[in-house]
C-alpha cells in the first residue's frame, strides 16, 4: 500500500495524481455542500459551465502549451459540438436522458474532430501569427455559417436551408433557427456528467503526452529541426494534437449546449476564444493543474463580483494583471519551487 502511494506521488506520476485528486475532491466537496446546505440558484447554475470551460481550456492547452501552436478558433470547435449535440438530442427526444446526453457528447466530439482534421491540413502548414489568424478566421466562419442555418425535421425527414421561408415543417420541430439559434432545447446536462467529462479529458491528455506521440509533439515544439532530424513526422504529430484538442472542444460544447434551453451562435465568437486562451495562459502553458484552477477561478470570479456592478470588470482586470505580474516574477517562482520541493521532499526520498 505504501509503495503504491509512493508511486502515485513519484516525480513521474505526481502531476497526473494531483490533477485527478483535485477534480475528485472538488466534486465531493461540491456535492456535500449541495446536500448539506441550501445553495443559491447562481451557485448551481455555474457548475456545468465551469466543467465545460475546464475541458475546453485543457483542450486548448494541448495545442498551445504542449504543441506550441497558437490557436484562436477553439470557440468554433465548441460551436460545432454544441449544435451537433442539440440536433442529435432534439431528434432522439424519446431516448433516455442519460443515454441521450452520452451519445450527444460523443456525436459532438466526432463531428468536431472531423472538422478539426479537415482544417488541420491547410492550417498546420503555417505557424506562429499566421496560424493564429487562420484559426481565428475559421472560428468566425463557423459562427457565421451556423448563424445562417435553418434546420428542422418532420414526418418527411430533415429540412435544411439558408433561407427562413424555405423551411416548411409538417408538424415537426425546428432545431436551429438562424441567428436565434436553438430554442426549446431539453436541459439534460448534469454536474456529474461534467465531472466525468473532466476525468475522461485528463485521462486522454495524460495518456497522450506521456506516450511516444506526446514526446514527439513536445520535441517538435522545442526544436522542429532537431525533431525532423531524428525522423519525427512534424505534420502528423501536430495534426494528432490538433484533432484531439478539437474532439475535446466538441465534447465540452455538447455538454454546454444541453445545459441551456436556448443557445445562440453569437455565444461562440472571437471573445470566447480569447477568454479560453486567457484561462490557459493564466494557469500556465503546459500546466494541467494550473489550467483547472485558473479556469475555475476566472469563470466564477466575475459572477461573485456581480454585486459590485460597474466595478466588477475593473476588479477582475486588476486581479488578472496582479496575478500575471506575480507569476512572471523570478522571486515568486523561486518561492513556489522551494515550497513544492519541501512538500514533496519526503515522497521523493521514499
Amino acid at each position: 500500500m505504501k509503495k503504491t502511494i509512493t508511486n502515485l506521488f513519484s516525480k513521474k506520476n505526481r502531476s497526473r495524481t494531483i490533477s485527478f485528486l483535485l477534480v475528485i475532491v472538488a466534486y465531493i466537496a461540491v456535492e456535500l455542500i449541495m446536500n448539506s446546505f441550501k445553495v443559491s440558484r447562481l451557485f448551481t447554475s455555474l457548475l456545468v459551465p465551469t466543467c465545460c470551460y475546464i475541458v475546453i481550456a485543457l483542450a486548448l492547452n494541448l495545442v498551445v502549451g504542449f504543441s506550441g501552436e497558437l490557436s484562436l478558433g477553439h470557440a468554433g470547435f465548441m460551436a460545432i459540438g454544441a449544435f451537433t449535440a442539440i440536433c442529435f438530442s432534439g431528434y432522439f427526444a424519446q431516448m433516455n436522458d442519460t443515454l441521450r446526453l452520452l451519445l450527444s457528447i460523443v456525436a459532438g466530439a466526432i463531428v468536431s474532430g472531423f472538422f478539426g482534421l479537415i482544417i488541420s491540413v491547410p492550417v498546420l502548414k503555417l505557424s506562429g501569427d499566421y496560424l493564429a489568424i487562420v484559426t481565428l478566421a475559421f472560428g468566425q466562419i463557423i459562427k457565421s455559417l451556423i448563424n445562417n442555418i435553418y434546420l428542422g425535421y418532420d414526418v418527411n425527414g430533415f429540412q435544411f436551408s439558408f433561407v427562413t421561408n424555405e423551411v416548411s415543417l409538417d408538424g415537426g420541430k425546428m432545431l436551429i433557427s438562424g441567428p436565434m439559434g436553438a430554442t426549446d432545447t431539453a436541459k439534460i446536462s448534469t454536474f456529474t456528467a461534467g465531472f466525468v467529462l473532466i476525468l475522461v479529458t485528463l485521462f486522454i491528455i495524460y495518456s497522450l503526452i506521456n506516450s511516444k506521440y506526446g514526446r514527439a509533439i513536445m520535441a517538435a515544439r522545442d526544436n522542429r529541426i532537431a525533431a525532423e532530424s531524428i525522423g519525427i513526422n512534424i505534420s502528423r504529430t501536430k495534426t494528432l494534437a490538433f484533432v484531439t484538442s478539437a474532439v475535446l472542444a466538441g465534447a465540452s460544447g455538447a455538454l454546454y449546449a444541453l445545459n441551456y434551453s436556448t443557445l445562440q451562435p453569437s455565444k461562440f465568437d472571437f471573445n470566447t476564444s480569447i477568454l479560453i486562451l486567457v484561462y490557459v495562459v493564466f494557469g500556465g502553458l503546459g500546466n494541467i493543474n494550473g489550467t483547472i484552477v485558473s479556469t475555475t477561478v476566472l469563470y466564477i470570479l466575475p459572477e461573485l463580483l456581480r454585486a459590485l456592478k460597474d466595478y466588477r470588470m475593473l476588479i477582475y482586470s486588476i486581479v488578472l494583471i496582479v496575478v500575471m505580474e506575480l507569476t512572471n516574477s523570478a522571486r515568486f517562482r523561486d518561492y513556489l519551487d522551494k515550497m513544492k520541493k519541501k512538500f514533496f521532499k519526503k515522497g521523493e526520498r521514499a
